[in-house]
C-alpha cells in the first residue's frame, strides 16, 4: 500500500499541518500560518517535542492564557477573511477548559480555528492522572467534552491511526464557507507520543479549493423579480459580504438603483463609511439613518447576515406587514430566516449577476438617502463635541445619575472627558488604514454608530459572542495579520480586567499593539440596561465597601509589563498621546478616564431582554408592561 513513515502522532500532526494549502480566486497559499501553545504535562512531551524537532514553516508563539491565545488565533483568521488560520495547543484539564469561551466565540462568529487540547491517558493505566476529573457514570468523560457544544467539529484521538480521518474532516469543515468554525481534536497524552507507520501519501501537499457557490437561474430570476417589484429596498450588509469580498458589487448596485446600504457589526467596513448610500449600522446599536430607512423598507436584501437580535432590534426593526425578505447566503440555514426568498450562493457572484437583471429599475427613495445621512452626520458632529458641565449637564444616557453623582465621578477619576468625544477624537487622529478591534460593553454601540472606516476591512468587531477579553488578545491576532499597520484595541475597563494576558505576548515577541482603554469604573453598559428597566444602580459600578469609586492606575499595570503608557483625560492630552504612540516601536496603552453615561443611547431601536414580571418596584412593573406592549409589534420567529 505504498511507502510508510514512522512518526509519533504529534509529529504526524505537525507534518500534516505544514502541507495544507488554500486556493481562492486563483491565489494559493498555506492555510495554517502557525500555532499558539502553552505547554503543560499533557502536550509538552508530544506536540512540544514534535515542534522542537521540526516545526516546518509554522510560526510558534507561547501564549499566556489559553483563552487569550485562542482569541488571538480567531482574530487572525477573521481578519484574514477566514483564509488562513493558527492552531492552538493546550494541556489537559484547566488549560483545555480555558478554551471553551474562545471556542464559543469562534463558533458564534463562524471563524475557523484548530483547537488541539491534550486529553487523559487512552490506556487509563495511571488513572486518575493529574487534572483528570472522575465521574461515577462514565470513565470516558473529560474536561474536553465541554468543548463539544462550542465546536463545529469535535473528535477524540485514542489511537494514532485515528488522526488521519479526523484531520481530513476537520479541514473540510474549516475550509467550507457555509459551515466554517472551530474544529477541536483532543489527543490523549500517551497517544501524542505513540509511534505509528503512517502512509506517506497522507502527508502530500493538499490544496483546499474554495470555489464560489453559483446561484441557479431560478434563484437569480426570483431575486430580480422581488427587487424590481419593490419600491424601497434596503440592503443589509452582513459579515458574509465582507468574507466574500463583495464591496465593488454592493457599491455598483447601490449606486445604479439608488438602494441604501445598512450594516451589521460584522459587515461594517465592507463598504467605506463615506460612500453616499451607506447609512451605517443597523439595529439596536445602529444609526438613526439606518433604522429609519429600514422602517420604510418593503424589501430587505440580507447579504451574508444571521439576523441577530442586535441587527433586527429583536425583530421589531422592520414593518413586517409589508416588508419581504431576500437572503443571499452560502449557508442554507441562514438563508431560510424571516420567511425569505433564499439564494444559497456566494454574495459577490450573486450580486454581480443580479446587477444586469435590474436595468431600468430605480428605488423610490429619491433624495431621502442623502437627507437621512446628512441628519445623522450632524448628530455625529454634535457627539464629537460634548462638553461636561458641573452644573446642569445633560448626558446621553438620561435620568440615571444625578449631577451630584456625575460630579463625584469627575472628581474621583480626575476627568471631564465624555466617551463619545474621546472616541471620535481617536477616529480623526489615528492612521486611516489602522485596524480597530472591540467586542463588549458600550463601546461596540458607539463604534457601530460613530466610527468611520474608509479602508476596507479595518473595522473588526466580535459581536456574535461579545466575549469580554477578546479585545486585547484579538489585537495580537490583528498585528500578525497586518505587521506593517497600526492596530488598536478599543476596550473598556471591565473587559480589560477580564483578560489582557496577550498584551504580554505582544511585548514578548515585539508585535506592537495599541490598547485604548476607556475607564468609567464599572460595567457601564449593563448599568444602563438595569436602570433603563426600572432597577437601581446595583453592583455594576466599581465601588468600595464604603461606597467610594475605584480609581485603578491601569497605565501603571501596563508599564509594569513593559508597554509605553499614557494618561489622557482631556482631548488635548489624548491627541498628543495618540501622535506619540504612532512613533513607538513597543506596544502602547493609553488610559482614558471617561465619565459614565456619556456613551451613545439607542436610536429608534429596541432590545428584548428578560424583565421581572412581578416586582415590588413600580418602575420594574412598568418596564415589564412596556416590554409586553412592544412585543405585540414584533415578529415571533
Amino acid at each position: 500500500m505504498g511507502k510508510k513513515i514512522r512518526l509519533t502522532t504529534a509529529q504526524a500532526l505537525i507534518k500534516f499541518l505544514n502541507q495544507q494549502y488554500i486556493h481562492v480566486d486563483g491565489k494559493e497559499e498555506p492555510f495554517v500560518e502557525g500555532i499558539f501553545t502553552i505547554f503543560g504535562h499533557g502536550n509538552v512531551l508530544g506536540i512540544g517535542q514534535a515542534l522542537e524537532q521540526d516545526a516546518g514553516h509554522l510560526k510558534v508563539y507561547q501564549g499566556k492564557n489559553e483563552q487569550g491565545m485562542a482569541h488571538a488565533a480567531m482574530a487572525y483568521s477573521k481578519q484574514m477573511l477566514r483564509r488562513k488560520i493558527y492552531a492552538v495547543s493546550t494541556s489537559v484539564g484547566p488549560g483545555a477548559a480555558n478554551l471553551v469561551a474562545a471556542a464559543g466565540t469562534a463558533l458564534a462568529n463562524n471563524i475557523p480555528v484548530l483547537l488541539i487540547p491534550a486529553d487523559t491517558f487512552a490506556t487509563r493505566q495511571p488513572d486518575p492522572v493529574l487534572q483528570q476529573m472522575e465521574q461515577e457514570y462514565s470513565a470516558a468523560i473529560t474536561t474536553n467534552d465541554a468543548l463539544k457544544p462550542v465546536s463545529r467539529y469535535w473528535d477524540r484521538i485514542t489511537r494514532p491511526e485515528q488522526l488521519m480521518s479526523s484531520l481530513l474532516r476537520a479541514f473540510e469543515v474549516m475550509t467550507d464557507p457555509a459551515k466554517a468554525g472551530p474544529a477541536t481534536i483532543c489527543i490523549s497524552q500517551d497517544v501524542e507520543g505513540e509511534a505509528y507507520d503512517f502512509d506517506e501519501s497522507f502527508f502530500v501537499k493538499r490544496v483546499h479549493y474554495i470555489d464560489r457557490m453559483q446561484p441557479s437561474e431560478r434563484e437569480l430570476q426570483g431575486a430580480a423579480e422581488l427587487i424590481k417589484s419593490s419600491k424601497k429596498p434596503v440592503i443589509l450588509v452582513g459579515g458574509g459580504a465582507k468574507y466574500s469580498g463583495a464591496r465593488d458589487e454592493l457599491v455598483a448596485i447601490s449606486e445604479a438603483y439608488n438602494i441604501p446600504l445598512v450594516e451589521t457589526q460584522a459587515g461594517k467596513s465592507t463598504v467605506e463609511a463615506d460612500f453616499a448610500n451607506n447609512l451605517g449600522g443597523m439595529g439596536i446599536t445602529g444609526t438613526l439613518a439606518a433604522n429609519k430607512a429600514a422602517r420604510q423598507a418593503d424589501l430587505i436584501i440580507g447579504i451574508g447576515t444571521r439576523y441577530t437580535d442586535f441587527a433586527t432590534s429583536s425583530k421589531t426593526a422592520f414593518d413586517f406587514d409589508k416588508a419581504k425578505f431576500l437572503n443571499i447566503n452560502v449557508s442554507r440555514m441562514q438563508a431560510y430566516k424571516l420567511d425569505a426568498f433564499q439564494v444559497v450562493a456566494d454574495a459577490k457572484v450573486t450580486l454581480g449577476k443580479l446587477h444586469g437583471s435590474l436595468e431600468g429599475y430605480e428605488s423610490e427613495f429619491g433624495t431621502t438617502i442623502r437627507e437621512l445621512k446628512d441628519e445623522w452626520l450632524a448628530e455625529r458632529e454634535r457627539l464629537s463635541k460634548v462638553t461636561f458641565k458641573r452644573e446642569a449637564f445633560d448626558p446621553e444616557i438620561k435620568n440615571h445619575f444625578s449631577q451630584e453623582v456625575l460630579n463625584e465621578y469627575a472628581d474621583a477619576l480626575n476627568t471631564e472627558l465624555p466617551q463619545t468625544t474621546a472616541l471620535l477624537t481617536i477616529n480623526e487622529t489615528i492612521p486611516e488604514d489602522s485596524v480597530i478591534i472591540c467586542s463588549a460593553g458600550s463601546l461596540p454601540g458607539d463604534l457601530q454608530r460613530l466610527w468611520h472606516s474608509n479602508v476596507p476591512n479595518t473595522y473588526h468587531l466580535e459581536y456574535g459572542y461579545s466575549c469580554m477579553g477578546y479585545e486585547v488578545s484579538g489585537t495580537l491576532g490583528l498585528k500578525l495579520a497586518h505587521p506593517d499597520r497600526e492596530v488598536y484595541s478599543i476596550v473598556g475597563d471591565g473587559s480589560f480586567l477580564m483578560l489582557h494576558s496577550e498584551l504580554i505576548t505582544a511585548i514578548q515577541y515585539n508585535k506592537k499593539i495599541n490598547v485604548l482603554l476607556f475607564d468609567n469604573s464599572g460595567f457601564g453598559c449593563i448599568n444602563n440596561l438595569q436602570m433603563d428597566h426600572g432597577s437601581g444602580s446595583y453592583y455594576c459600578e466599581f465601588r468600595t465597601d464604603d461606597n467610594q469609586i475605584l480609581n485603578v492606575d491601569y497605565a501603571k499595570v501596563a508599564e509594569g509589563y513593559g508597554a509605553k503608557t499614557y494618561r489622557a483625560n482631556t482631548v488635548e492630552e489624548l491627541k498628543a498621546a495618540l501622535e506619540d504612540a504612532k512613533k513607538q516601536d513597543v506596544s502602547t496603552l493609553i488610559e482614558m478616564k471617561v465619565l459614565p453615561k456619556t456613551m451613545t443611547d439607542g436610536y429608534d431601536s429596541w432590545w428584548h431582554v428578560g424583565v421581572a414580571e412581578v416586582s415590588k418596584q413600580e418602575s420594574v412593573q412598568k418596564a415589564y408592561e412596556a416590554k409586553e406592549k412592544k412585543l405585540e409589534s414584533a415578529k415571533q420567529y
